[in-house]
Order: structure tokens, then sequence, then C-alpha cells
């Protein structure tokens, strides 16, 4: 017997694994470490908090409970973009 998927993925992103060094946010097929050092936003967040994430646009990403903006590229490579609020 043969099981077949059905419908279609629609998780797009979600935050797929928190812990003590940072979260991990699944993004169409792609995984993306983002350590706390560089994200401090998340460290001290509730986890509900750090699990709802939206994308408005793409590439874009939102967190409403946080209000935490974050573009595809500051999360590829957070070296460039090195300002970070308290």
């Amino acid at each position: 017997m043969n099981s077949k998927a059905l419908g279609k993925h629609t998780s797009e992103i979600e935050v797929t694994n928190i812990s003590s060094h940072g979260i991990w946010l699944y993004v169409r097929g792609e995984e993306f470490f983002m350590p706390y050092e560089d994200f401090p936003w998340f460290k001290e967040a509730h986890l509900n908090q750090v699990l709802n994430v939206e994308e408005p646009s793409p590439g874009h990403f939102y967190w409403p409970e946080l209000d935490v903006d974050l573009g595809m590229e500051t999360i590829k490579d957070p070296q460039r973009f090195p300002l970070k609020a308290k």
C-alpha cells in the first residue's frame, strides 16, 4: 500500500528550532541559523513570540509581538548590517 501526500506544503516560513544559541528559520526549502549574538531580540522572548513570524512581502520577515522586522539579506549576512536595537 502506498500513501500519497495530499495537498501542498503550506508552511513556507516557520521557526523550526530554538536553542540556547539562537533560532533556525525555515524559508521555502532553506534553513537559516540566527544566533542571538546577531539577533538579540529573540534571546529573552517567549516561545510564542518567536514562533509567530509573518512574511508581509517576499524576503521581509516580521515578528509582530516583538516588533522585529528583518530582511533576508540581514538574515543571510548579519555582519553587513551591524546595527542592533537594545
